[in-house]
């Protein structure tokens, strides 16, 4: 049995990632700690064969020009949690790092292809400070000699039920308007249920190195809007007439280009397990997500 440490109580990743388990209960047991306070600091790490470190600051509006504070949580936190793992000889140390490593200021540039050959060039504190925490875990870990096998997660948009961010955004958008953009844009997402897949995969092979998960398919922006919103039996009308507009506010606000730019990750170069972490479609996953509780 894989006995397995979530560092970061109540993330919606980690939590779901706890749920999906429980599918294998002989398989995996799973414990859970709040990092918010300096107890965790005191807990055994030697009992467990694997450390999945998810806590973290993403987007704090209150706190979004405050280097230091994503600096410590996300960097020097991450850091301090795989000494002690590395201490303690956890065999492997997975860290949910972020596609926002790559920069995503694409206001002159409104499609993006990663590959492997894309440098890290992130644009906000939040991708600097995950890129920093990156550096530093595998500098140390290069220091000390260290035999932990560390896998680096860096996914794009997550999406599901009761998930924050872009796709709440999108969701509503789906039930309040009768028009949306139609954009031919194409975005790598992928659907939380296939992403604790991969994770689960990646511990099962005691895989190590630096991993861009995604759906098997990529999402365009105003297909998974009108998508969404046949799932809740509402009609939204598509129209190219917004189109300009939003094209001239791509050079200004990045968020537009966020939402209605190309973001993607080479499929060719990023295949893992044969796809088979993908168990969800994109229409299931976009019903699934939108489906209310029984």
């Amino acid at each position: 049995m894989k006995k397995i440490l979530i560092t970061g109580a109540n993330s919606y990743i980690g939590t779901n990632f706890e749920i999906w388990l429980h599918h294998w209960p002989d398989k995996y047991l799973i414990h859970t700690i709040d990092m918010k306070s300096v107890e965790w600091q005191d807990h055994d790490f030697s009992f467990y064969d694997v450390v999945f470190h998810v806590a973290g600051i993403v987007h704090d509006k209150k706190n979004k020009n405050n280097a230091n504070l994503y600096d410590s949580i996300n960097n020097k936190m991450a850091c301090d949690v795989f000494e002690k793992s590395s201490t303690a000889k956890v065999s492997q140390f997975i860290i949910m790092s972020s596609a926002a490593v790559y920069s995503q200021n694409d206001k002159n540039q409104k499609r993006i292809n990663i590959n492997s050959q894309s440098f890290c060039h992130p644009t906000t504190l939040y991708g600097k400070s995950k890129m920093n925490a990156e550096n530093n875990i595998l500098a140390y870990k290069k220091s000390i000699s260290s035999t932990s096998k560390i896998a680096i997660l860096r996914p794009p948009m997550v999406y599901g039920k009761k998930a924050k961010g872009n796709y709440q955004l999108l969701s509503l958008a789906a039930r309040t308007l009768a028009f949306f953009p139609k954009i031919d844009n194409c975005r790598s997402m992928i659907y939380i249920d296939n992403l604790c897949e991969f994770i689960r995969l990646i511990i099962e092979n005691q895989s190590e190195g630096v991993f861009l998960p995604q759906n098997r398919e990529y999402v365009n922006t105003s297909c998974m809007v009108e998508t969404i919103s046949k799932c809740i039996g509402k009609k939204i009308i598509l129209t190219r007439f917004f189109n300009p507009l939003i094209w001239i506010a791509g050079y200004f606000f990045n968020i537009i280009n966020k939402t209605f730019g190309s973001f993607t990750f080479d499929q060719h170069d990023f295949k893992y397990f044969d796809w088979d972490y993908c168990v969800v479609d994109f229409e299931k996953s976009i019903l699934m997500s939108e489906s209310k509780p029984m």
